[in-house]
């Protein structure tokens, strides 16, 4: 019959004493405790899917939560051919989140960096939105600064974390209230992750205790906004969506962040991160057009940390067809106009 695998057992072991905590928690819980077992988070995802039947219609005929896993038993499962009941591998597959096709006008967002954001561009952004009629808003990442959960030094004057998250909290009901009824999408961005890596550095406990998630602290269910995170890509049609740190680092060129963004991904795409307007366009050989944008940001321009840089204040605006072909319209922000 084989032999248990390590990855199953510590898995349904979890499973049974935390039945109720939702899989990307307990995923994140089995990833602090060991990380010798996960190596990632999404591994350790896709293993409490797995033996919760998650995974398709052979996965909830062959696991139970009372039995103990086989050698190759995953592997089989998912499809994969294993003739020779190989170990279990730790690979996960990693998917898209693709925004509905009902979303055809969406309001792109990013790198607002509450409680630093700049009100003018931020009114004027939202306003934009709403002469749009748009019936979709994707906060693209660094929403929220996180400040005082920074690994770098900190000014102990600055805003405390609780007063970022009241301010968060109030953003998400204006934005809300501004756009009933449209769905409200959430990326997290590099400084959103300062959050998880602070509990798993810091307060690992608390990792699977829901109330401390960082969707259950701003409200995201009573508000209704929808959480992205794993630096998954989004679809917007045939347009991809990134907050811009999902490479490892920046996306830099010395030409503009939109070109690295090109030489990086080869795809239509948009990202913010880099808190700077730009475009690039390039043919295949083919003839296939890729187009790549970066947007501006809507905080401080100049921060204490780096007050001489090429930021700008900007967001972007994109309309889905029926062929879901799209358009783009990346704005910039000068002298309190859009332009």
């Amino acid at each position: 019959m084989g032999v248990p695998t390590i990855i199953g057992t510590v898995t349904l072991e979890m499973l049974e004493k935390f039945p109720n905590l939702p899989s990307q928690t307990l995923a994140k819980k089995l990833f602090a405790d060991y990380p010798e077992i996960y190596n990632t988070i999404d591994s350790a995802r896709c293993a409490v899917r797995y033996y919760r039947g998650q995974m398709g219609k052979n996965n909830r005929k062959k696991t139970h939560m009372g039995e103990k896993p086989q050698a190759g038993s995953f592997a089989n499962a998912m499809g994969i051919p294993n003739p020779f009941y190989l170990p279990d591998s730790d690979e996960v597959e990693w998917e898209p989140y693709i925004i509905p096709p009902a979303v055809t006008r969406l309001l792109i967002l990013s790198d607002i960096h509450i409680p630093y954001h700049n009100v003018n561009a931020l009114t004027l952004a939202i306003q934009y939105g709403k002469d749009k009629k748009a019936n979709g808003i994707m906060l693209n990442g660094d929403i929220l600064d996180f400040y005082g959960l920074s690994s770098f030094e900190k000014d102990p004057r600055k805003r405390r974390f609780s007063s970022e998250l009241e301010m968060g909290r109030q953003f998400l009901q204006t934005i809300r209230k501004e756009f009933d009824g449209v769905p409200i999408y959430y990326k997290l961005g590099n400084h959103e992750e300062r959050y998880e890596r602070y509990l798993r550095i810091k307060a690992p406990e608390l990792l699977d205790v829901a109330e401390f998630r960082m969707d259950v602290l701003l409200k995201f269910g009573e508000i209704g906004v929808q959480l992205i995170d794993d630096k998954r890509i989004i679809k917007f049609g045939k347009l991809n969506i990134m907050h811009g740190h999902e490479f490892g680092n920046s996306v830099f060129s010395p030409v503009n962040p939109a070109r690295g963004l090109y030489m990086r991904g080869k795809e239509n795409c948009i990202a913010g991160h880099n808190h700077q307007t730009s475009s690039h366009v390039e043919p295949t050989m083919n003839g296939h057009v890729i187009n790549t944008w970066s947007t501006g940001c809507l905080c401080e321009l100049h921060p204490s940390y780096l007050p001489i840089n090429r930021w700008n204040l900007g967001f972007a605006y994109a309309e889905r067809e029926l062929n879901d072909e799209f358009t783009v319209h990346n704005h910039t922000i000068v002298n309190g106009k859009v332009r």
